[in-house]
């Protein structure tokens, strides 16, 4: 599932902090003597002062280097850390010596360096700023630093979390003004304005000294482009995805629909299809009575995998038949493909087609910070146009629960939101750079009515909603609100409710640490309460489904990355000392939630499903019949063994491969391209189309590591048993620094695009799985020159599709789509340019003049800047620097 960029490898329950060195300090000095002795000569805050600090502190966060020295301490992340100096200048003069700054780092500051500063970490990414006794105030105009370094290495201007917030006690927190984040006027792209801007390639933009990553320039990126050729090619016949057959009239004839369509619906009942028909009309093709006759058609046929269809069109109507109504939605959906916005022409031609994947999903990630349900509403929209058919909808984590359930309301009173609230009574720790303000847009939940019409929605769209509640680890929110619940009981002398759903051992004297370093955040797996909260949580969850209209059959638990939060808690060494479910290990305790909670799942008839590393670890024999897993494991770390393994378990398992599906990973090797990149440096639209998901060691012939170094895949030791294959494919966009649905947006599209493409369609270029094994690197060639050159050919008219056609769609149903960065040089005085999808149109400025649209190669003198512009005209790309040398 998700990882923190920065936390590969991370061993649970590893000592965070390094040894103190003079000068440098350990990031776990305790603060208490530091406070004592401000206390001598402390010039308090008042509520004026708070607020002027806020106003006028400029903060600025600049990466020094990534290359460890020997202050890194080698008993974490290998010796790995990068180095960071914050910078403090007052605009005007501070005296007062009281107030405190706390801040979201991804990784825990494990040392720091300053005489007037200590940091503290505090839990999760929260941290803390303290002065020292040395501190002496600011003179207005001056400036002090703070060097600290952290695990691991820090290679986007991304990774800085905003919103730092001073506060003092008993006065109200505020946050620093030059912290908050902004839109861009222009690209609309979110700005963290105290970010010093990266410049040194060995320094900020490598990983190791083994990295061979390039920094993406405006030149290569010219020369990628050329692939996609100088002219714009015809896209007018190309639906996405593509149809498993396609014959096209011989005399290419065509089929006006300017007058729109008359529908016959025939045997398909209409709720089945009307939002399709609705698409249609939102692209200028209405029905009417005067339209062109569209008759619809079902015609089972078991043969076929559910949506399968058959599209007709003629030089006077449109036939649609469909094994189900989802394959009558689906041949509409490719009706809506054909049209190019502006015209009412479609192309004669036959088109039978069926899924190559049963399971074509989407999880999106709305616990760590919220997407309202408009956002939902507008994304299966998108789905269902490109015939995706499962929405994985986190709604619990760490930072956030998102799901009202009735009967148990602290949830989303109290895990909803995150603001300054040190305690977590009335909110969650202000963790990911969340602020004070617990009605921002990162807060929030969904209603039951809003979760209720979201799978309305979906059932129009022939979307399943698989809701995930992440447990027993990722539990953090449920946890904390569970405990304010006991509180609330306990307070009022109600001691049946105040044990009911406890989910922690209060007396549970472990010290661990989670992969995202939060030592509260896991359900002890030993409390027969725990149970009880689950069954009471997924009878309320499934009820919701039901009263909805889409039954819940099943249900994503999570089981990822558990820290093993209970091996000294009494209640597990009693549990391990007496037990009759074969346990008699704390390692074996993971695996013995997932199946307990695997049984009350299927007690109330739901599907267990969940994360490869959870699920792993579980007995054959205790799990359900079915069950489905997430294989996220790396293929560059030879990731394809335990997928194998799940699959040869006889399970249904959907591929979640990070290189390639994790869309909250930056599309290009550029520090200001946002998103972790822990397994992938740039997961651009053209690589999600590259992807041959029946085989995944064949990758290693054409892709790379996360540090663009060749690997080698042996699938001789585990490949999958004859016959045996994948139950689908899913994208994940995480969401820990995507705060804005425009960010999310932007992070999805296009590269959703290619995702249907991979879901759907089995790509001719594709090398079938060797049930034999086989050894993989760039000197094997199964995958051929032949194979290439027809990949990047279907390739070239795939991003000609998105340029022209795709593209157009998402602006005219107001999708904040990421607009590509151009690619150019300058030769002989000439400025070239051309872009990674043909249709989009480029502009140039020279020496900060006029913007002026490129319309060829033309003579230019001076610094020029290029970027793209949207067809509407009000949203440009990024604009970059071509070195005019």
């Amino acid at each position: 599932m998700n990882r923190q960029l920065i936390v590969l490898f991370l061993v649970t329950s590893i000592n965070l902090f390094g040894c103190e060195k003079s000068p440098t300090h350990s990031a776990t000095t305790n603060d208490k003597t530091q406070q004592d002795v401000l206390l001598k000569r402390l010039v308090k805050a008042t509520q004026t002062d708070i607020d002027k600090i806020a106003e006028t502190l400029n903060v600025k966060y600049k990466v020094l280097t990534n290359i460890p020295s020997d202050k890194c301490d080698i008993n974490i992340a290998d010796g790995n850390c990068f180095e960071v100096e914050l910078s403090f200048t007052a605009t005007q003069s501070i005296t007062s010596n009281d107030w405190h700054i706390h801040f979201s780092q991804i990784a825990p500051i494990q040392s720091f360096e300053s005489d007037e500063f200590s940091v503290v970490h505090i839990n999760g990414d929260l941290h803390k700023i303290l002065l020292n006794d040395k501190f002496k105030g600011f003179t207005a105009g001056e400036t002090k630093t703070l060097l600290f370094r952290a695990m691991f290495w820090s290679l986007s201007e991304t990774d800085a979390l905003p919103n730092y917030i001073v506060s003092a006690n008993n006065l109200q927190p505020r946050v620093i003004a030059s912290t908050k984040p902004y839109s861009n006027s222009e690209t609309g792209l979110e700005v963290l304005p105290y970010v010093v801007p990266f410049t040194d390639v060995e320094k900020q933009f490598k990983r190791t000294a083994q990295d061979s990553t390039q920094w993406l320039d405006a030149a290569s990126l010219y020369q990628r482009n050329t692939q996609l050729g100088e002219q714009k090619l015809d896209v007018s016949k190309v639906i996405i995805p593509t149809p498993k057959s396609v014959i096209y009239s011989k005399n290419n004839a065509q089929l006006s629909l300017t007058s729109g369509i008359h529908l016959d619906y025939g045997n398909v009942d209409k709720d089945d299809v009307i939002v399709a028909i609705t698409r249609l009309d939102t692209l200028g093709i209405a029905n009417n009575t005067q339209g062109k006759p569209v008759t619809l058609r079902l015609l089972e046929d078991n043969s076929k995998m559910i949506g399968s269809y058959q599209l007709d069109i003629t030089t006077t109507d449109i036939k649609i038949t469909g094994v189900d109504g989802a394959g009558v939605f689906n041949g509409l959906q490719s009706l809506s493909s054909l049209i190019t916005l502006g015209s009412t022409q479609v192309p004669v031609l036959t088109v039978n087609d069926e899924p190559h994947y049963e399971f074509r999903g989407l999880l999106i990630d709305v616990a760590r910070n919220f997407h309202d349900k408009t956002f939902i509403l507008t994304l299966l929209d998108q789905m269902a146009a490109y015939k995706l058919n499962k929405l994985h909808l986190h709604l619990g984590d760490d930072e956030g629960w998102r799901l009202e359930i009735p009967s148990l309301p602290e949830l989303t009173e109290v895990s909803s939101r995150r603001c300054f609230d040190l305690n977590d009574k009335n909110c969650l720790l202000p963790q990911l750079g969340a602020g004070i303000d617990p009605k921002s847009e990162i807060n929030g939940y969904y209603s039951v009515a809003d979760y209720q019409e979201i799978l309305q929605a979906a059932t129009a769209r022939h979307i399943q909603v698989i809701p995930s509640l992440d447990m027993p680890g990722h539990s953090r929110a449920a946890i904390k609100a569970m405990a304010a619940r006991t509180k609330k009981y306990a307070i009022a002398e109600q001691d049946d409710k105040a044990k009911q759903f406890i989910l922690h051992d209060a007396n549970d004297p472990t010290v661990y640490s989670s992969v995202q370093f939060y030592n509260d955040n896991t359900i002890n797996v030993c409390l027969e309460s725990s149970y009880d909260f689950v069954t009471e949580v997924m009878t309320q969850v499934k009820k919701i489904h039901a009263d909805g209209g889409q039954p819940l059959t099943r249900y994503h638990i999570g089981a990822d990355e558990t820290a093993g939060a209970w091996i000294e808690s009494q209640a597990c060494k009693d549990f391990i000392a007496n037990n009759d479910k074969g346990v008699k290990k704390m390692s074996e305790l993971g695996a013995y939630f997932i199946e307990r909670v695997a049984g009350i799942l299927s007690a109330l008839d739901i599907e267990t499903a969940g994360w490869s590393d959870g699920m792993e670890h579980t007995r054959k024999e205790n799990m359900p019949a079915i069950v489905q897993s997430n294989a996220w494991d790396t293929l560059a770390w030879g990731g394809h063994n335990k997928t194998h393994q799940l699959v040869n378990r006889d399970w249904q398992v959907v591929l979640s491969s990070p290189d390639v599906l994790y869309f909250d990973f930056p599309y290009e090797a550029d520090p200001k391209e946002h998103g972790y990149y822990w397994a992938s440096r740039h997961t651009n639209t053209e690589k999600v189309f590259q992807f041959i998901p029946d085989n995944l060691p064949i990758h290693a012939e054409f892709w790379l590591d996360r540090q663009d170094n060749p690997y080698q895949a042996d699938d001789s030791q585990t490949p999958m048993k004859l016959g045996n294959r994948f139950l689908g494919i899913q994208g994940q966009l995480w969401s820990e620094n995507t705060r804005t649905d425009h960010t999310a947006q932007y992070k999805l599209f296009p590269r959703l695009f290619a995702l249907a493409e991979r879901a759907w369609h089995l790509a001719d270029w594709a090398v079938p799985y060797n049930y034999q094994g086989a050894k993989y690197s760039q000197a094997t060639k199964f995958f051929t020159a032949e194979k290439k050159a027809l990949r990047d050919q279907q390739w070239q008219l795939f991003a000609n599709t998105i340029g022209q056609k795709a593209l157009i769609k998402l602006e005219n149903d107001n999708i904040f789509y990421r607009l590509p960065t151009v690619g150019a040089i300058v030769k002989e005085g000439k400025l070239y340019a051309n872009i990674a999808f043909p249709g989009i149109a480029i502009e140039y400025q020279v020496s900060a003049g006029n913007w002026t649209r490129y319309q060829g190669p033309v003579a230019i003198e001076g610094t020029v800047n290029v970027r793209s512009i949207s067809f509407d005209g009000q949203r440009k790309g990024r604009a970059v620097t071509i070195n005019n040398h």
